[in-house]
Parts: structure tokens; C-alpha cells; sequence
């Protein structure tokens, strides 16, 4: 309850400063160039990484204010919009109106996917072979090793599901946590999950807010905290897979269970994604969400752009041919090495 009451405090402060959003639209007509002005002041007070990620962006307003004409259509703006949003290298960062949303996608593209399911498949067995709660899929390997996967932290966790199915797993060597394509969703289903695996109260990282209209105005540092789970928790040891397509709610899961006792991650580094996002409106009524307090590990840095693992372990091709996962077995030989 804590950690819940203290997020509530820190969302509140940045609501209260965010509210000034509001009074940037009112300053902008609805034309082109008003709520091309309006986007970029937007993000100009309150977006969280500019100087993190050395983002020049008054000179991105010169770059693309120039092709701003007063009688280009939705369409010719929107993509012109959507073109300036992708400097900023954030897939927290999308502008929606009701023909389409930008989005940014970079942050996984351009790596190798480390995961395949028709070789999950291969695991997990057919439909009656595995169970399923809560978005959790899971079973007992053959070796007497638990493996879970858990797709989104959309789908919600009931404290109940986690109870039967970590109670399952107790009788294996080890449980592997297979996260890998998993974009995201609720922190609060990252509290439930991550606290079953801390045995005390332990700071996990720091967060932090804006106070003012520059790039480096920011409140101080808040510690962060995972609290033990007064349910069932998992004593064995655990092995959590990743891959680039790790973002947003799941790279904070990641970054959390670095902290837990014997757990290992392994896989690819995540795809990052640490800013809390926050949803503001231009004239047109285009809603544009961004990132605007950012998140760091209890090191003090930055996982925007994700969390390395423990171990980096890629798919290997000569694997793959055998319809093997080569991230999954080095998670078994972990696991059994620990014996």
C-alpha cells in the first residue's frame, strides 16, 4: 500500500503541473500551423527525455515547421506531425486522431526478435498440454522445470491466479518467466507479479516529475519500492527471458526483477520505454500522449532505452532448424546448474 499511495502523490504533483497543457491549446487556432505550434509547445514543457537523449528541439520545430502550408489537409499534417514525433525515439509517444495514431517502432525493429512461436509451440505442447490464468500460460517441462508466459501486463493478474499457479511450481527445480514480446501494460500487474519473488521490502529504483517548463526542470529523485507479497512467493530459483520486444510496464518488470533474489535474467536487451506517459489534446481535438516522468533503476540510471540482461543468450539459427529455443534450454541448464 505504500508504494501504491506513493505513485498516487507523485501522478498527482504531475497532473497538477500538466493541467498547464490545457492553457497551451487555449493559445492556438485550429489550423495548421495552431496545432502544429500547439504539438511542439506541448512537448516542449513537458516531455521527460530531451536532454537525455540530446534532442535539439528547437531545431526540429525549424526542420519541419518550414513545410507547413495553411491549406494542407488532416492527412498531409498528421503525417507531418508524425514525422517530427519520431525524433524524439519514444514508443510512448503517439498522436491519435480518428483516421489513425503514429507510432514509433524503432526501438525493436532493428534488432533480432529472440522468439518464435511456432517453436514456443514446441514447449508448451497442444492446447490440452498447458493451463491458463490471468494471461498466464504455463506448465511443467519434462525435466521437472517450470515455464510461464505471460504476454501482457495488460492482461490482468488476480492475486488468486498467482497463487495457484506459483503453488503448482513448487514441487520443480526452478521456474522459467518468459516475458519476451510482452509491450507492456499495467504497473500495477507488475507490483502483483514482481512481489512474489521479494522476501522483504527492497528499493527497486527512483522516479521523478517535472516542475517548470524547461528541459531540465525536474523535481528530485523519489525512491521506489517492491513490497513482499503477503501471499504465496517463489523460493526457487528463477530465469527470466527477454528480448527487444520487452516495453514499457514489462522493461520496469525487468528492471525490478534484476533486484530479486536468485533470479537470472537472460535473452536480449529490452526495448526500453521507462517514461510514465501523459495524455494531452491540441485544437483539432488530436490527442497526443508522451512521456513525461521518467523512471531509473536503483543505480540511478536511465533504462529509456532498456535494461541489459545478465547473461545476453541469442536464438541460433542451427537451433531454430531444430525447432529449439536456444534461450529457453540455457534457462534449463541454469536452472540445473543451481543443483
Amino acid at each position: 500500500m505504500k508504494m501504491k499511495r506513493r505513485y498516487l502523490i507523485l501522478l498527482f504533483l504531475l497532473f497538477v503541473w500538466l493541467q498547464g497543457c490545457e492553457d497551451v491549446n487555449m493559445q492556438f487556432d485550429n489550423h495548421p500551423r495552431g496545432n502544429f505550434d500547439a504539438l511542439w509547445t506541448i512537448l516542449d514543457r513537458n516531455y521527460c527525455f530531451f536532454e537525455y537523449k540530446e534532442i535539439d528541439w528547437d531545431m526540429v520545430y525549424r526542420k519541419y515547421s518550414v513545410r507547413i502550408t495553411p491549406d494542407m489537409n488532416n492527412d498531409a499534417l498528421f503525417k507531418l506531425m508524425g514525422e517530427m514525433l519520431a525524433e524524439l525515439k519514444d514508443g510512448h509517444v503517439n498522436l491519435a486522431a480518428t483516421h489513425d495514431i503514429t507510432r514509433y517502432w524503432e526501438w525493436q525493429d532493428n534488432y533480432p526478435v529472440n522468439f518464435d512461436p511456432t517453436i514456443q509451440k514446441f514447449y508448451l505442447g497442444k492446447e490440452t498440454d498447458y493451463s491458463r490464468a490471468s494471461g498466464m500460460w504455463y506448465k511443467v517441462l519434462e525435466d521437472n522445470i517450470g515455464y510461464l508466459y505471460y504476454g501482457s501486463f495488460t492482461n490482468d493478474l488476480s492475486e488468486s491466479s498467482l497463487n495457484q499457479v506459483l503453488d503448482r511450481m513448487a514441487i520443480c527445480k526452478g521456474l522459467i518467466i518468459d516475458v519476451r514480446n510482452n509491450g507492456g501494460g499495467s504497473l500495477t500487474n507488475v507490483e502483483k507479479f514482481t512481489g512474489r519473488f521479494f522476501n522483504e521490502r527492497t528499493h527497486i529504483g527512483y522516479i521523478s516529475h517535472k516542475i517548470g517548463s524547461g528541459h531540465a526542470d525536474f523535481s528530485p529523485l523519489y525512491p521506489k519500492y517492491v513490497e513482499s507479497s503477503d501471499r504465496v512467493r517463489y523460493q526457487k530459483p528463477v530465469v527470466v527471458l527477454t528480448n527487444r520486444g520487452c516495453y514499457s510496464a514489462t522493461n520496469e518488470f525487468v528492471s525490478i526483477m534484476k533486484y530479486a533474489p536468485n533470479v537470472t535474467v537472460i535473452g536480449d536487451k529490452t526495448g526500453g520505454g521507462s517514461g510514465l506517459p501523459f495524455t494531452s489534446e491540441l485544437p483539432n481535438g488530436w490527442s497526443i500522449r508522451f512521456s513525461a516522468s521518467p523512471m531509473f533503476n536503483a543505480e540511478k540510471e536511465q533504462i529509456e532505452f532498456g535494461v541489459v540482461p545478465d547473461i545476453f543468450v541469442e536464438m541460433q539459427k542451427s537451433d531454430k532448424e531444430k525447432n529449439i529455443d536456444t534461450i529457453i534450454e540455457k534457462a534449463r541448464a541454469l536452472i540445473k546448474m543451481s543443483y
